[in-house]
């Protein structure tokens, strides 16, 4: 019932978030609206605005991992994988301005960590949903890379006013060919004797780090795991 009962008050909220942005206001107004007290409200979002923030990013991560699993990725590069991953996190986030409120709450100072941190949870879910296998320095090298591509695709996507945010799909499709261009850049360096001895001395410095135990692990791309 309790987390029933969050849920309710994350969607009253969702209406008041346009015009009160992420805060107290807004969940005191959505407790209202589903009939329970402020003090009731405030127990299930003790952290209050950021609490309800968070809670609407990672609703939003959960819906683009189930469209991911009902999507065939299977036929597309997996460059294409990474893009559709990215246009469709966009498409579950519905409204513009809920995002941009977030957005807002999440570059002050106070809350920039916390802010990355969901930036990275998509980034984590995404690889995850496509398969990624990696357990050593890549597994976090993957992540930070993608976090700071989702992050520069949101920006965009917000200021975007195409129809049916064509812009934002050609800067997905852009952003993520440069990092293909950079992983063929890497290959061929590996292969060259004087780049490859180069690359060789950070390999080496990191080949101790390994991904978090537990990591989900997955050898069907874009599809659930079981």
């Amino acid at each position: 019932m309790g987390n029933e009962l969050r849920d309710k008050l994350l969607d009253a909220a969702l209406a008041h978030v346009p015009f009160d942005g992420w805060s107290d206001a807004t969940r005191d107004a959505a407790a209202a609206d589903v009939g329970i007290s402020a003090e009731d409200a405030a127990a299930h979002f003790p952290r209050g605005a950021v609490g309800m923030a968070a809670a609407y990013h990672q609703r939003g991560d959960h819906m683009m991992v189930a469209q991911m699993a009902d999507t065939d990725l299977g036929a597309m590069r997996y460059s294409e994988r990474v893009a559709a991953a990215i246009m469709l996190r966009l498409g579950v986030a519905g409204d513009k301005e809920l995002v941009r409120r977030g957005t807002a709450l999440f570059s002050l100072p106070q809350n920039a960590a916390e802010g990355a941190r969901l930036i990275w949870g998509t980034a984590d879910q995404i690889w995850n949903a496509l398969g990624d296998t990696s357990d050593d320095i890549n597994w976090y090298s993957k992540r930070v890379i993608l976090s700071a591509v989702y992050g520069s695709c949101v920006l965009f996507w917000l200021g975007d006013t195409s129809e049916g945010d064509h812009a934002t799909r050609s800067f997905v499709n852009r952003r993520i060919a440069n990092i293909m261009q950079f992983e063929k850049f890497k290959s061929k360096a590996r292969s060259s004797s004087g780049l490859g001895a180069l690359l060789s001395i950070p390999e080496a410095l990191f080949a101790g780090v390994r991904a978090p135990s537990g990591s989900p692990r997955s050898d069907k791309t874009g599809r659930d795991r079981t």
